[in-house]
């Protein structure tokens, strides 16, 4: 339990440093009392457990494939946890057990499941059984079901356990300072399922398991393949403050609710329109061309106007800081990501890496930092601890600075398109304002149909 002792606290501070925002819809359904067995999608390997983990106040157990207890370091990790390795077919063909030695392995792993959901525990398992960092939702394997179902048969149905899903929606996987939204679904009562247990165990673990990914697809953005989702994130990160001007700037839900209306919309014209989705996606391509031709963002269309003296004034007060900052926080913010672009190609290990590694190298270079100078400048430890509360202090106000100054050069880069060249300029306005209106009459004849 040394993760609940000592690594929590500082997994949820590196995990509020790295996203921007965590938003836990019917967060009292993550707090209700045990025994419960969580079950979630599994786009970002170790993230996802650190998520949840973080935002339940007792402890919680993770079933985890046995490969990663081989390394006797990952396994120190994993244990101190609370991690219960479970052993797959596919891991015959790594190891020296047999399949059927695999089955007994497993066997022995439900009966620790079984026992620790008795003693009123939790246990969260990904039923995917794998993470890929892509926004679908895979076949679900029976093994959660087959849990849950199983510690209740022990307890003659009596034991009050629930499922819960959880769907995890991540809105940038790999990039810092994005956000996630954890989306619990109601509690799946597990009694519910006696009689079809006592009638067909198997039959009853399908069921539930088809339980569980109903809840999650309601709950999650789930796109066919990557060229539809990359067109529906295209307009949303083009488009969304038109197709979305109600925007709650406080909660997530508002952004998740478009992304499954624009997935809806577009398949509903993919079978109803095509010729209509088809003008629509190549006059958007055109437009996105004309953009990037220029440098530009379609929200620097609108704001290239919007910059004013006082906010000139703030920029060039702030350089100093933004200077600060950025010094004394420069290398503990690369190294993460360099680490992580080297170590793996996998989109859904590199938030992972980074935080890790984070974790190590921010501590690291404060401590060095403080050394060199409280050795070399200031020789007055009141004055070293100010230093380093600042450091944290002007590394974010660096990193808002950044965002702000691009924003900025943008506004700039429009502002002198039309001074310029007006004409093209004024082109680009009349084919955002052509595209805005098929889209508002795109979602009209959709909702319209609906």
């Amino acid at each position: 339990m040394l993760f609940y002792t000592v690594m929590k606290p500082l997994v949820q501070v590196a995990l509020r440093v790295f996203f921007r925002r965590i938003e836990v819809r019917h967060r009292e359904r993550l707090a209700l009392p045990g025994p419960l067995l969580l079950a979630g999608n599994h786009p970002n390997t170790l993230m996802d457990p650190l998520l949840v983990a973080i935002n339940r106040r007792q402890p919680v157990a993770f079933l985890a494939k046995s490969t990663f207890f081989k390394n006797p370091v990952s396994r120190a990790i994993l244990q101190s946890g609370n991690s219960i390795p479970i052993y797959r077919r596919q891991d015959a063909d790594t190891g020296p057990a047999t399949p059927a030695q695999l089955a007994a392995q497993n066997e022995a792993t439900f009966g620790r499941c079984y026992d620790y959901l008795g003693q009123g525990g939790t246990l969260m398992i990904f039923p995917e059984g794998t993470s890929i960092s892509e926004r679908r939702l895979r076949p679900l394997k029976t093994g959660a079901a087959r849990i849950a179902l199983g510690a209740e048969a022990r307890y003659h149905f009596k034991l009050g356990l629930k499922v819960v899903p959880i769907a995890i929606n991540y809105f940038d996987p790999s990039r810092f300072r994005s956000d996630v939204l954890l989306n619990v679904a109601p509690p799946i009562v597990v009694a519910d399922y006696a009689e079809a247990y006592a009638n067909d165990p198997e039959a009853a673990a399908d069921q539930l398991t088809e339980a569980i990914r109903e809840a999650l697809e309601r709950r999650l953005v789930i796109t066919r393949d990557a060229a539809q989702d990359d067109f529906v994130q295209q307009i949303e990160r083009t488009f969304g403050d038109h197709l979305n001007p109600d925007d709650d700037p406080e909660s997530l839900i508002d952004n998740f609710q478009l992304s499954q209306t624009l997935l809806q919309a577009l398949a509903w014209f993919e079978q109803q329109a095509p010729e209509r989705l088809e003008t629509m996606r190549a006059q958007f391509h055109i437009y996105l061309d004309c953009l990037r031709k220029y440098r530009l963002t379609d929200s620097a269309l609108d704001e290239q106007r919007r910059g004013t003296v006082a906010g000139l004034l703030n920029l060039l007060l702030g350089a100093p800081v933004w200077l600060y900052g950025g010094l004394n926080n420069y290398l503990p913010y690369i190294i993460p990501s360099m680490i992580a672009g080297r170590a793996t190609k996998d989109v859904e290990f590199v938030a992972p890496i980074m935080l890790v590694v984070g974790m190590l190298t921010f501590p690291l270079a404060y401590a060095l930092q403080a050394a060199a100078v409280q050795h070399w400048l200031t020789h007055n430890w009141a004055l070293t601890a100010l230093y380093v509360l600042s450091l944290p202090i002007s590394g974010f106000y660096a990193l808002g600075y950044w965002n702000t100054l691009a924003a900025r050069m943008e506004r700039l880069r429009a502002l002198r398109l039309f001074r310029r060249t007006p004409a093209v300029g004024q082109d680009l306005l009349r084919q955002r304002a052509a595209l805005v209106a098929q889209l508002e009459a795109a979602r009209v004849a959709y909702l319209a149909h609906r």
